[in-house]
């Protein structure tokens, strides 16, 4: 007996020092990682790195939050700088600020004035356009089953019926079948779709889409929603900005500053259409009136190319990061074309967003029907460093990850 016991506890300490030697390499690893792609980052295309993108261990207080799409790096220097000084003029409106931002604008997306809305985000352009179509007698939103929640929410806001057309494998857009319910419908179709699609990061290759938005079915309105645009590469994806630059009136683009820009909180997005729906949506908002500081920030941005490029670079390495952790885990996971990632886990979401939070991670919420997917937002190269990690010693622990 004590021979055995001996022996045991011999094993308990060699899987002990094993495990910790895991650990150790782990973080070497990642952490070497990370350091070594912070150094890559084209930090010299601008005067000065964003303030905070100098990496601390969470703690409860200080967690590491990837859970809302959020841009981890911070405004540019040159947007924060922008929006501190127009504190200062908080008492007055941004009139003039708003003129030159709407001009911006239209000549980015080469349309006159009338095609361009400036909303409060983009989520504003949602609760417009549904406030504004659910006038008519019949109407119907349609929707992927596994898309971002808004459309959705507003429709029930203003009691547009909702339908939710099921999605094909690997939680592809099943763009037939939300054909198949416009074409079943006697009323007035609005067919939301993200693209790239949040929760999922993936595309809807244009080749599925043009060819419908093109035929004009009757009684349709296309709502694109490309808040993530600026972050693919895919060349599947097209946006539909050029649809309505060519005269088409029957899909509307929603925009947003809240991803690339890093500018969540100022809450500054847009919509470019046909003057008819822009105008049927000038009818739902208390007009173009933005903070000060959101729209200063927003049109120092547009002008900041080295930012957007160091922004999309690191996006770029953070993601590369956590594939690779992923990989070699065996996880599975869908091609990433945003700033987040979705893979599957062996257990509800809800469980694993509790074990995250003791280790001070914070996750993204359950989207059904995945629910036992997980969406992770991507932080800079080091914070993707540390989470890696964390998942490498959750998997050695006993995994939540499901392996293939």
């Amino acid at each position: 007996m004590r021979v055995v016991q001996v022996h045991s506890n011999t094993n308990r300490r060699t899987k002990m020092s094993n495990s910790l030697a895991l650990r150790r390499r782990t973080f070497l690893n990642f952490g070497l990682l990370g350091a070594a792609v912070s150094a890559a980052l084209p930090v010299k295309a601008f005067a000065q790195a964003p303030a905070n993108v100098s990496f601390i261990a969470p703690t409860a207080d200080n967690p590491i939050r990837i859970n809302f799409n959020e841009n981890a790096l911070g405004m540019s220097p040159s947007a924060q700088a922008a929006a501190r000084d127009a504190v200062a003029k908080g008492n007055r409106y941004a009139k003039a600020e708003i003129t030159q931002l709407h001009g911006k604008l239209c000549d980015m997306y080469k349309v006159p004035k009338n095609f361009l809305l400036l909303t409060d985000g983009s989520s504003e352009g949602i609760r417009a356009l549904m406030g504004a179509y659910s006038r008519l007698p019949k109407v119907q939103l349609v929707i992927p089953e596994l898309t971002y929640g808004d459309g959705e929410h507003f429709a029930n806001l203003y009691n547009v019926p909702v339908v939710k057309v099921p999605m094909l494998a690997d939680w592809k857009v099943d763009v037939a079948g939300l054909k198949k319910a416009v074409d079943g419908f006697d009323g007035f179709s609005i067919v939301y779709f993200v693209n790239p699609n949040n929760p999922t990061s993936t595309v809807t290759p244009a080749s599925e889409i043009e060819p419908w938005v093109k035929s004009k079915p009757d009684n349709t309105l296309f709502i694109a929603d490309e808040a993530y645009a600026e972050y693919v590469s895919d060349p599947k994806f097209k946006s539909m900005a050029g649809l309505i630059q060519d005269g088409l009136d029957n899909v509307v683009l929603l925009k947003t500053f809240s991803k690339l820009y890093a500018m969540a909180g100022m809450r500054v997005g847009f919509a470019v259409g046909a003057p008819s729906i822009i105008k049927m949506m000038k009818d739902q908002v208390a007009g173009e009136k933005l903070n000060y500081p959101g729209v200063t920030a927003a049109l120092v941005s547009l002008d900041d190319e080295p930012f957007q490029a160091y922004s999309r670079a690191s996006n770029l390495e953070s993601r590369k990061i956590l594939a690779s952790c992923l990989d070699k885990l065996g996880v599975k996971y869908l091609p990433s074309s945003t700033n987040f990632m979705f893979f599957e886990l062996n257990e509800p979401i809800r469980a694993f967003q509790k074990k995250m939070a003791t280790r001070n991670i914070i996750v993204g919420r359950p989207f059904p029907p995945a629910m036992n997917w997980c969406r992770i937002s991507l932080g800079t190269p080091q914070e993707m460093a540390y989470v890696a990690n964390e998942l490498t010693k959750m998997r050695s622990e006993g995994s939540v990850l499901k392996n293939f």
